[in-house]
């Protein structure tokens, strides 16, 4: 049985993150032979301003502008 913990930033949306499970869930039997109902998955949402890439802030990284403002809109 799989069990997969993603970590990503928060505000995805529902349907994102549905969408994400559904292909994940489809390669996890594709590739491990295990069945769709023993696949587990568990999403841990994180604040930008709690990880940082490169020694800077995901909430100060200016590459990451348009993402966290997308985000920010859901």
């Amino acid at each position: 049985m799989p069990n997969i913990t993603v970590e990503l930033l928060a505000g995805r949306s529902l349907e994102q993150r549905k969408a994400f499970a559904r292909a994940v869930t489809e390669h996890a039997v594709e590739i491990l032979g295990a069945r769709p109902q023993d696949v587990r998955m568990v999403f841990n949402e994180i604040s930008p301003d709690v990880v940082a890439n490169g020694g800077v802030l995901a909430s100060e990284d200016a590459s990451r502008a348009g993402v966290l403002a997308a985000l920010e809109k859901r």
